[in-house]
């Protein structure tokens, strides 16, 4: 934390009454992220083993059912599985983090620092997604081996990784923060974790009607249609570049509003 101390005092010739300088948004998102690893690292072997056994688990049981000549089903299946893992990390486990954070009063240390809203947010859910990472590869090159999809799809796994995680991380974060209790922040990680899986999973095309506006509302789907479509032997690559772009303005609006929410629960 000396890092965000320096960065606070101003110069020693800076002329009274100016206010002090904060440090920048990477400097603090960076101290943010080596501090919450630290915490994280004690828990690495369970997230790392629970966060890929959902999803492989998932591939497995749905490779003796789904229609084996459909590519849009199996390109579906193996990204929808591997934005579950970044969902398990950044939504669910997130809404749990920042839920004990402010029943704890944890938050008012970080509002009693120069360090942005946003800052927090994203150093958090990069320390929870490090450790996911290793799921995140393992999924989808089994389900690149399961299904027989081409590899050349993995070039696009980075971006989809980084935007699904930061469009979740905002609603993780907002959860956590508006729930009035930690358990119940608990529960609304796991419910948005399970519509993440249902709609991820399910091509849009095979959906009933009625569910097609929900899945359009969930940003995570964008990232998997994504690297669906980059899984398959002709991705077009305009609409992914599309999907991916409602990714990222959408990850900005739910980081910006889960800041919003980090500055209300510490002013309380």
């Amino acid at each position: 934390m000396s890092d965000l101390l320096a960065a606070r005092a101003p110069s020693a010739v800076a002329a009274a009454g100016s206010a002090p300088v904060g440090p920048g948004l990477g400097v603090a998102i960076r101290v943010v992220y080596q501090q919450q690893l630290l915490r994280v690292r004690v828990a690495r072997v369970p997230l790392l083993f629970v966060a890929a056994l959902q999803s492989v688990g998932i591939l497995l049981l749905l490779r003796g059912v789904v229609d084996s000549h459909d590519a849009v089903v199996r390109t579906q299946v193996v990204a929808g599985s591997t934005v579950l893992v970044v969902a398990f990390v950044a939504l669910n486990l997130l809404a749990q983090r920042f839920g004990s954070m402010r029943g704890n009063g944890a938050l008012d240390y970080y509002g009693a620092l120069p360090v942005p809203p946003a800052a927090v947010v994203l150093g958090t859910a990069a320390s929870y997604a490090t450790m996911a990472v290793p799921g995140t590869i393992v999924t989808a090159v089994l389900g690149i081996l399961l299904y027989q999809l081409p590899f050349a799809g993995l070039v696009l796994l980075l971006p989809v990784v980084l935007l699904a995680g930061a469009s979740l991380a905002g609603i993780g974060a907002l959860l956590g923060l508006l729930a009035p209790k930690p358990e119940l922040a608990t529960v609304a990680g796991q419910l948005g974790m399970s519509a993440v899986l249902f709609l991820g999973i399910i091509p849009e095309g095979k959906l009933p009607l009625l569910l097609r506006p929900i899945r359009a509302a969930v940003p995570s789907t964008y990232a998997a249609d994504a690297f669906a479509a980059a899984l398959r032997p002709d991705p077009s690559w305009a609409s992914i570049a599309l999907d991916l772009a409602v990714c990222a303005v959408v990850a900005l609006v739910s980081l910006a509003l889960g800041g919003w929410a980090l500055r209300r629960a510490v002013r309380r």
